[in-house]
């Protein structure tokens, strides 16, 4: 492939100043869309040489007939800009935000003649003024019952509220005393009007102002011997508390923020958005992306904020994020022109906003794990995944036994490793294995050593149960299956084997093979950096589509593998310290994780001089002479 595209500009050609660029493909299409404070200091980046490109813009480029640009004079312009074409022309390789999932949001149709609250998973409903959104649709209904004591508002659809205002008889909602709209006939207009102000009021703001003004007018009204509207006040003091007490408090009550929080690896992303209104979380809001290009974290950033502010929704004062994005002054001005006020970026560090950041970012882990595990279980996605895997390494038959192995280590101690097994694209947990390397030299080096173990039951002679001793495999331990049936199951030969690794790896994957004489298996490795898939004696890696799903099974089955073996290790670290330092007189179980999240392993502790491990809180010169002498012998 020629390193040179026939629609590069000139660099003189292109402006210095702040800009949008846009690639098109020969028909015209838009393909990306981006934003630059330096228009040639941002387009030479797609036209470096094609090899060094990451492989999805060199894969943008190239389909890619002409680029074009249009010069604004500030950055805030140039995100203004970026954001209408984006949603105009909706770029295939530009981010794209999905809601993870369909949310309830509680809504007030403000723009009614009597407005009404109730639950919708529709957005945009015109002059509607939404809350939440809500995790389940049960927690929106319990809201508004709570809310109804306290502010009792029109509930019914408007085809019963048009047919009760023309006949005079108030709606069946408004019969059994659900729905308080003016159909019913005990109220105007204007004081249904109010009671909705109210509702939105507190909903918008959880102000306990509110709840302090009712609980004075039910003393005021108790002392006055009005005891029929001290009733009705104290049922809505009760309504209300029993409404903020159903929302999570996690910060003081005068904080209002939007808290952003983002899990991605090479393909996707999760963003986890928590809604702080009052020092409470009053909705939590997903998105997953499928990264066409690789998008940086400020790109990710820009992208997210567009999406979150679109439409009728307006930010807070003040937006925590994971960092700030290279362009946040542009970013500010940008959302404070949406909000019509300041608005405030800041990355959290400490404190109570971080500690908040670190809960939306789990949630943010679990919710991109889902998603890769649902993509990849969904029978009709694997069924095409195993097809596509076929077709892409030239197989003569579907993997449907598939073996991934992946090697960890602590510095270059407690070497393990890890054989993972999917049959028809899912996991089969009771086949896992995990072997010790006593002696290794190098990652690839291990790998030869685990297949060459592991290959030995599948030789023809099968000598294999002598030739490879169940010591040097330690099994699953929740497999409580005999050795015989272990080794039973060791002998189910997998029509692809898979290596986490580059060209190096699958080298030694290689010659392990040929070693064992084992024939009809086929051999790869999936590098890390670029998700490229590398065969024996191959020059170039095959590159599966970013967004197949095939790449998405082979690429949890790797993950499934480093799992295992960072567990695996992890076990033994910790069961090796504990053996070693528990026949020393004098350290219990305390001082040995003490000395364990210290120096991290018995390696770094036998190198320690005793006055560093007499250093170490709760050893003392005496005891530190007793653990350096013991790990001397």
């Amino acid at each position: 492939m020629s390193d040179a595209l026939s629609y590069r500009p000139k660099t003189g050609e292109i402006p210095t100043t702040p800009g949008v660029y846009r690639f098109r493909d020969a028909t015209g299409r838009i393909l990306y869309v981006g934003k630059a404070k330096n228009l040639r200091a941002r387009l030479s980046n797609y036209f470096a040489p094609l090899h060094s490109l990451h492989e999805r813009t060199r894969r943008m480029v190239t389909s890619a007939a002409g680029v074009e640009w249009t010069v604004v004079g500030t950055e805030v312009e140039a995100l203004q800009l970026e954001w209408m074409w984006i949603n105009e022309f909706d770029p295939p390789f530009n981010v794209q935000f999905k809601d993870d999932k369909s949310y309830p949001y509680l809504a007030v149709t403000l723009a009614d003649e009597a407005p009404r609250a109730l639950v919708t998973r529709t957005e945009g409903i015109k002059g509607a003024r939404y809350f939440g959104p809500y995790p389940k649709v049960w927690a929106v209904h319990e809201t508004i019952e709570l809310m109804l004591k306290a502010f009792p508002i029109r509930t019914c659809n408007n085809a019963n509220y048009k047919r009760a205002m023309q006949s005079g008889k108030p709606c069946f909602a408004g019969q059994i005393g659900r729905c308080f709209g003016p159909c019913s006939g005990l109220v105007s207009m204007e004081e249904h009007r109010k009671v909705v102000n109210e509702f939105v009021s507190f909903m918008g703001s959880h102000d306990k102002k509110l709840i302090n003004v009712l609980t004075q007018e039910m003393k005021d009204a108790a002392a006055a011997q009005q005891y029929e509207i001290a009733g009705k006040r104290r049922d809505q003091v009760r309504a209300l508390n029993a409404v903020l007490e159903k929302s999570a408090v996690v910060l003081r009550d005068n904080v209002d923020i939007d808290l952003f929080a983002i899990e991605q690896d090479e393909l996707a992303a999760a963003v986890q958005l928590f809604i702080v209104r009052g020092g409470r979380i009053r909705g939590v809001r997903g998105w997953m992306v499928d990264k066409e290009l690789d998008v940086t974290m400020s790109e990710l950033i820009d992208s997210m904020m567009q999406t979150a502010y679109n439409n009728d929704s307006k930010p807070p004062r003040e937006i925590v994020l994971p960092e700030l994005p290279d362009d946040a002054e542009a970013l500010q001005t940008w959302l404070a022109d949406v909000a019509g006020r300041r608005v405030r970026l800041v990355a959290a560090q400490r404190g109570e906003k971080a500690a908040l950041l670190v809960t939306a970012t789990n949630n943010a882990k679990q919710a991109l794990m889902l998603y890769k595990t649902r993509r990849s279980s969904d029978f009709v996605a694997r069924s095409q995944a195993l097809e596509d895997i076929q077709e892409a390494l030239e197989m003569p038959a579907a993997p449907l036994r598939m073996e991934c192995y992946d090697v960890s280590h602590l510095s270059g101690t407690n070497v393990v490793a890890s054989m993972v097994v999917f049959e028809d694209g899912l996991p089969r947990k009771d086949e896992y294995r995990r072997f010790n390397i006593p002696v290794t030299t190098d990652d690839t080096d291990s790998i030869y050593q685990i297949l060459t173990r592991r290959l030995a039951y599948l030789k023809p002679d099968s000598g294999a149960a002598d030739a490879t001793s169940d010591a040097d495999i330690d099994t699953n331990p929740i497999d409580a299956v005999s050795g015989e049936q272990k080794r039973a199951k060791f002998k189910y030969q997998p029509n692809l084997l898979i290596v986490d690794g580059g060209q190096p790896q699958v080298a030694a994957a290689k010659r392990a093979l040929a070693e064992s004489g084992v024939t009809g298996i086929q051999l790869c490795g999936i590098a890390k950096r670029l998700e490229e898939i590398w065969l024996p004696d191959s020059d170039y890696p095959v590159i599966l589509p970013r967004n197949s799903d095939a790449l998405f099974l082979i690429q949890r089955i790797r993950d499934e593998a480093h799992r295992f073996a960072i567990t695996h290790q992890r076990i033994r670290r910790k069961k090796d310290i504990s053996s070693v330092l528990g026949e020393i007189a004098g350290l219990g179980p305390a001082r040995v994780k003490v000395l364990l999240q210290h120096f991290g392993s018995v390696a770094r502790l036998k190198i320690a001089s005793a006055s560093e491990i007499a250093d170490v809180r709760g050893i003392g010169p005496v005891l530190a002479e007793s653990i350096y002498a013991h790990l001397r012998a």
